[in-house]
């Protein structure tokens, strides 16, 4: 088997990329690229659907008719600033154009609805959130969540795990179609390291161990989550925030966590 474990280019315009077809899976595609000032790059919605953020830096987005300018004002996306993104339906494409050195993340499904709208997802509208507590905190911004009507399939979401931080955890999965206790989706994590020298920690395994496999993550590398519990880990010195694509044959994220560790979890309060 492939490894789950995507390295990233350190120079040039692409940095990483994954297909459906690579990952071996149906759903789920997503790619990462480095835009210079004044420079141009096409995405495809094709049979799908695509939502277009925008990392770092300032970009203008055409979609036929439709021009979205001056999207993204962040300088890092450890910054405590909402992602600018663009959902584009199926069968459009869009032109992206950097006005300042920009990331740009294209998370794609292939599953679209020609009904939808392409439309500009207003960052202020974007549900921000803290997730866990202790040396399990972290900050959670909501690109397209499961209760937004906009997409048919995608979900995004951004999470920030601060250094000596768990995250994903305790360990969940969400490879079953087990309706109302768990659904199936398949998952990318794009991960970015502060200081960008660093490394993180993320392990891939299911209950039987016929996967397993445990990765060192630096700076721009993607992992591909087809199944099974996906714990991520920040070492202490260097944050950790992931870009996550879902997307299966039904919107909605239902996970269940590791019965070996559930015990973390503490007891609702009343």
């Amino acid at each position: 088997m492939k490894s789950l474990l995507h390295k990233a280019t350190r120079t040039g315009k692409d940095i990483v990329a994954i297909t459906p077809e690579e990952a071996g899976w149906k759903y789920v595609g997503f790619q990462a690229q480095r835009l210079s000032p004044g420079e141009s790059t096409l995405a495809d919605a094709g049979a799908g659907e695509l939502c277009i953020v925008v990392l770092t830096g300032t970009v203008d987005i055409q979609v036929g008719a439709e021009h979205f300018t001056g999207l993204g004002r962040r300088a890092s996306v450890f910054e405590e600033i909402p992602p600018a993104a663009v959902y584009v339906t199926t069968g459009a494409s869009a032109r992206i154009t950097a006005a300042t050195s920009a990331e740009v993340a294209f998370c794609r499904s292939t599953r679209g609805n020609p009904a939808k709208k392409t439309q500009c997802l207003d960052p202020a509208a974007m549900r921000r959130s803290v997730r866990g507590e202790g040396s399990n905190q972290r900050f959670v911004c909501d690109i397209l969540p499961q209760d937004d009507p906009r997409a048919e399939s995608l979900l995004v979401v951004e999470v920030v795990t601060p250094a000596g931080h768990s995250s994903s955890y305790p360990p969940h999965k969400h490879d079953t179609d087990n309706v109302p206790h768990e659904t199936r989706l398949e998952e990318t994590y794009y991960h970015r390291i502060n200081p960008s020298q660093g490394f993180a920690f993320q392990r891939v395994y299911t209950d039987d161990r016929s996967l397993d496999e445990t990765m060192s993550i630096e700076n721009h590398d993607l992992v591909a989550v087809p199944r099974g519990y996906h714990p991520c880990v920040a070492p202490h010195g260097y944050d950790l925030y992931y870009l996550n694509v879902m997307a299966g044959s039904e919107r909605h994220w239902v996970f269940k966590n590791d019965p070996a560790h559930e015990w973390m979890i503490a007891p609702a309060k009343v």
